[in-house]
């Protein structure tokens, strides 16, 4: 697939849309923007709620792909989840298919499988179809994106890359990020490939850098064309000197979803 030249980038005033902001241009893509925040360095930028189907349909029009990253990141009632995740997500890929948008990658989450137990030291990776297990009603609707990007793919024809993306942070700042750390720029990379990779159907894929504590298979992200340049190890041996390692007697170290399983952090909106 020749290189999208606009892109619209949901979520772009969260964390992981300004790191993104940054890193994709470089790329050749230019970004048209929304949030239902203003961005202040980005006046042009489309301010409105994904529950605002005519501006989301504006937002997307014209657009050669979509980076879907608007909603809730963290634990909440689900009822806000289901109105920025659920109906937020599927106004999306009305206005992708009203619009003739042939190409979404969605973020999807390894919480959608956060109570999958988390591989002993040595084991197998944990493949992309290991039946999912959300660890929250957050992880849950990252699911749902999951089966409706399935759905419009089989009956529309709008082609998704489901992304389900560990920790994205300048650096990992725990042990048990060790494991699931996407550098920013590895997280760019990954978004070029799924930009660009060529007849994708509806490809999940895990979104990790290529750390060395890694828990889960990277092949369906590496078939994209996606080549991981970064690792946590350089982290490690100061994360584990003050944190310690992961505990197999402490249920929030024994699944990939880490404390969503057991006392997940809330959105504070």
């Amino acid at each position: 697939m020749t290189a999208p030249r606009t892109v619209l980038l949901t979520g772009a005033a969260g964390g992981l849309g300004t790191l993104m902001r940054a890193l994709l241009p470089p790329y050749g893509y230019r970004l048209r923007l929304f949030d239902q925040r203003p961005i202040d360095d980005a006046p042009d930028a489309i301010t409105a709620d994904l529950a605002d189907t005519d501006a989301l349909r504006d937002a997307v029009r014209g657009v050669d792909a979509v980076i879907h990253l608007a909603g809730i990141s963290l634990e909440a009632p689900f009822e806000k989840i289901l109105r920025a995740n659920i109906e937020g997500t599927h106004h999306l890929y009305e206005a992708a298919r009203e619009e003739g948008v042939r190409r979404v990658v969605l973020a999807s989450s390894n919480h959608a499988v956060g109570f999958t137990p988390r591989p002993a030291d040595g084991s197998a990776a944990i493949p992309v179809g290991t039946p999912r297990r959300p660890d929250t009603f957050y992880g849950l609707s990252k699911g749902f994106g999951e089966d409706l990007a399935s759905l419009y793919w089989d009956l529309h024809g709008i082609e998704t890359v489901s992304l389900r993306i560990g920790s994205c942070f300048p650096e990992p700042t725990t042990v048990r990020m060790l494991s699931i750390w996407l550098s920013p720029a590895d997280c760019a990379r990954l978004l070029h490939a799924s930009l660009t990779a060529e007849h994708v159907g509806h490809t999940v894929a895990y979104a990790s850098s290529a750390n060395t504590r890694l828990w889960w298979d990277l092949s369906s992200a590496r078939a994209l064309g996606y080549a991981p340049q970064d690792d946590s190890e350089p982290y490690a041996a100061a994360l584990l000197a003050a944190q310690g390692a992961l505990d197999p007697d402490n249920p929030e170290h024994t699944h990939i979803g880490g404390a969503f399983c057991t006392d997940p952090p809330l959105w504070p909106y």
